[in-house]
């Protein structure tokens, strides 16, 4: 198997290459954006062309949820016009491709998880983007698949873990949003899940191409999975106590993008179809020491 991987220094993009060097019999050939631009057709056919993928992972994105509603062009550019070059390229070559999308393409409104088969309803230019990326996607290339998933984390990049200790050493009281709910999931179990996923359609084994949803679980709030943080901090000695954490609404805490209020996603479908467990974000954070230099 020769896998492409765009977006190697994203927080996905970083546990892909560390798990795939541990699997000597895959090929792989991991690019960041100043060596692959995605937005480039030219140069995403040169690659494509050359290093003959049979499966692509596009773990490249525009992530800026909030600049998205002022960088409108570059957010469509990188996560709806960049996909559609990679699925044509992936077509004309019959390699599968598979693609990360969000939670924000659903309104965040309902009660309950999200499935696969929930209509989409968007708040914003972030979500509209990736919306377009996953219909891009599946119109160009038969062999696709699209893993939406929530509140990602991991040792590489930033992210929510990492801004919770950063803040942890200097203060003493934190407001963490506590009406917002999701499943925050840990980056290398999203790029085991990609990995697992393109063995088994490359193998034979499975053929289930489409759109599936990966998070954690159990599903909390932002003020609860701080705490979380916290404890585990606390615990292993990282911080020496815990900052109390005050859950505050998100009509106190504006900004220029909305956030969906449940980023819940039904993960039974990767279970049922790939035998793929939920992310247990609580393991991932066994070892808090890794997501700082404290």
């Amino acid at each position: 198997m020769r896998i492409l991987i765009t977006g190697k220094k994203g927080q996905v993009g970083k546990c892909l290459v560390e798990q795939l060097n541990r699997l000597p019999e895959i090929t792989f050939l991991a690019l960041d954006r100043a060596e692959l631009d995605i937005t480039n057709e030219v140069q995403v056919n040169r690659v494509v062309g050359e290093f003959k993928p049979n499966v692509i992972i596009n773990a490249a994105a525009y992530t800026a949820v909030d600049k998205a509603e002022s960088e409108i062009n570059l957010a469509y550019a990188v996560n709806r016009d960049g996909p559609k070059f990679l699925a044509e390229a992936a077509e004309r070559n019959s390699a599968l491709i598979l693609h990360i999308s969000t939670d924000y393409v659903f309104s965040g409104n309902k009660k309950g998880t999200y499935s696969e088969a929930d209509t989409t309803a968007l708040q914003g230019v972030y979500g509209a983007s990736k919306l377009a990326g996953e219909q891009a996607v599946i119109n160009a290339c038969s062999r696709h698949i699209i893993l939406r998933t929530a509140w990602v984390f991991g040792e590489h990049g930033n992210n929510f873990v990492k801004t919770m200790l950063r803040l942890a050493q200097t203060r003493d009281v934190l407001g963490v949003v506590g009406d917002q709910f999701g499943g925050p999931t840990y980056a290398g179990d999203i790029a085991s899940a990609l990995i697992v996923m393109a063995k088994a359609i490359f193998d034979g084994e499975n053929d289930k191409f489409g759109i599936y949803h990966f998070s954690g679980l159990p599903h909390v709030s932002w003020s609860e999975f701080a705490h979380s943080i916290f404890e585990k901090a606390v615990e292993q000695g990282v911080l020496k106590s815990s900052p109390t954490v005050n859950a505050i609404s998100t009509a106190e805490y504006p900004t220029p993008a909305k956030r969906p209020v449940n980023s819940k996603l039904a993960t039974t479908l990767i279970k049922d179809q790939f035998g793929i467990d939920a992310s247990d974000w609580k393991a991932a954070l066994q070892n808090i020491k890794a997501y700082t230099n404290i």
